[in-house]
């Protein structure tokens, strides 16, 4: 059965950190605190065969367990205790989210895969274990559906859905499986009005 992974990450921020490019004094790096990720079945109806979602907790490049700041769980609404609770380790977060995809090509918003793996491997001294052949960028399959390209540049995930005007249950924003999903609807919304067509998917 052919199937894709729609994921997303949060990582850690203070405000402003965006726009500062992580670069300043006081700035977390960047790297991963939730993963959400999507099957999404690229024949027949469409469906979506499964989810999952991790908690991780974020280690410095020292080995230390970053504090959240304020700014960072009232944006996601991950919490010190939501780490402590279920958080794992990065390489079982990892692990478990490859094991989830079946060897399918993941796909996200933009390239969360720089700060699920790149970024939080290089930090934690530990070898990637998925490799970057397997991600790609899902604004190319947007894009060739016909969604204009001014619209890309603002949409943000947790949006798509909404753009698109599929009806769905409630979303939580800078959720990463909810974001996934909102991802996710709106690409089975495309399929099944048949203005992407699944073998899209396979294009390099």
């Amino acid at each position: 059965m052919k199937t894709a992974i729609i994921f997303d990450c949060e990582f850690l921020c203070l405000e402003g950190s965006q726009r500062r490019f992580w670069c300043a004094a006081h700035d977390p790096d960047p790297v991963i605190a939730e993963i959400g990720a999507v099957k999404l079945r690229l024949e027949g109806d469409f469906a979506i065969l499964d989810t999952y979602k991790a908690y991780v907790r974020p280690i410095d490049r020292f080995g230390n367990r970053y504090a959240l700041d304020p700014f960072f769980t009232d944006l996601t609404g991950i919490t010190e205790e939501t780490i402590e609770t279920k958080g794992v380790s990065l390489q079982d977060a990892l692990a478990g989210v490859d094991g989830f995809s079946d060897g399918a090509r993941f796909w996200s918003w933009g390239k969360d895969e720089l700060n699920m793996v790149a970024i939080s491997c290089y930090i934690a001294g530990i070898q990637p274990p998925i490799p970057a052949h397997r991600f790609d960028n899902a604004v190319k399959l947007l894009l060739a559906a016909g969604m204009p390209i001014e619209d890309l540049a603002k949409t943000p995930s947790n949006k798509l859905a909404d753009y698109y005007g599929v009806d769905h249950p409630p979303l939580q924003g800078h959720d990463a499986l909810d974001d996934a999903l909102s991802l996710s609807y709106a690409l089975q919304h495309l399929m099944k009005a048949g203005k992407l067509r699944p073998e899209t998917f396979d294009r390099p």
